[in-house]
Order: C-alpha cells, then structure tokens, then sequence
C-alpha cells in the first residue's frame, strides 16, 4: 500500500480544531498510541498499540524530507508479524507515546498529535487508491496545508521517532 505524508509543527490546536470544523472534516476518534520501533535491517517497523484497538504492526519505508512525500508500506496483524518478521524478540529502538486526535477529509486522514517529550504536530496522510492516484494525493495535502497554515508551524522531515532519537543524542 502506498500514501503521501506531510507532517508539521503544530503552533495552535485551538485553531488547527476550528479549522477542522471549518471545512467540514468528519472526527473520528480520539487515540491514546505507543508505537514501539524495532531495529531492522531495512525500513522501519513499528507495533502500534492503541488502546481498544488491536494490535497492529506496520512496516513502511519512505525518504526523509520536508515536503509531502510517498510512504510504502504494509499492515500486519500480530499473527502475521510473527510470521513474517519471526518468534525471537527484536531489538527495540525506542518507544513513540502519543494522543492523536483523527479526522478525515475526504480522503485525507489529519492527525493533530501530542507527542510525549516532543509537543504537537499535524500529519496529513492520503492513501494512494486508483481513483485517488498520486498527484490528486499531493493536490488534497497541498489544499489542507492552505487551509491550517494559520495553525502551522515548520515542516518536519522525518518521523516522531527520528524526532526523539536526535531528541536524546542531543541531551
């Protein structure tokens, strides 16, 4: 499976939640998620626990960078992890607690996140389909990126787990 990313500092939730209501984007829940990372040879995987929700693993790789950018991955079950990536332990990189609170946007997902040890960000995610190809993907994120530009800080050219790690080489 494939989406496009787009991930940013987040300055105003108040407003960021004003702008959802704005243009008319549907609420889907409010999350409380640990995403564990493993050490693996290429891309990155990480088990998301949310609470009330299964377990999910997600394998993706995708270029770090500032701008929207193409993510491929794949979802598993814990079953089909333990298939694919073995029984033995993996060596766990580090830990990503969040609250996320989803609303989607058509066929955006927007994420407004508190990341404990980081502060707030807003993702948007635009799953890449056959009636949704690549560019309408990059065209929807660019529209919302207008939209909640007042909420908006800078643009983040990697995950909140790059964000912590460089977190601790610097304290």
């Amino acid at each position: 499976m494939h989406n496009v990313e787009f991930k940013a500092e987040l300055r105003d939730m108040t407003i960021a939640l004003a702008v959802c209501r704005a243009i008319k984007a549907t609420h889907i829940a409010a999350l409380e998620q640990t995403d564990t990372y493993y050490q693996v040879t290429n891309g990155r995987l990480k088990k998301r626990e949310t609470v009330g929700e299964p377990v999910e693993y997600v394998y993706y790789e995708r270029a770090n960078r500032s701008h929207p950018k193409l993510s491929h991955f794949t979802l598993y079950d814990e079953e089909q992890a333990l298939a694919r990536f073995g029984t033995q332990p993996l060596p766990v990189w580090l830990v990503v607690r969040k609250q996320r609170d989803l609303w989607m946007h058509g066929s955006v997902r927007i994420h407004l996140d508190k990341v404990e040890g980081l502060g707030t960000f807003i993702e948007f995610e635009a799953l890449v389909s056959k009636d949704n190809h690549v560019a309408r993907c990059h065209e929807s994120i660019a529209e919302l990126r207008r939209a909640f530009g007042p909420a908006m800080g800078e643009p983040i050219d990697c995950g909140y787990s790059d964000l912590l790690a460089r977190e601790s080489e610097t304290a």
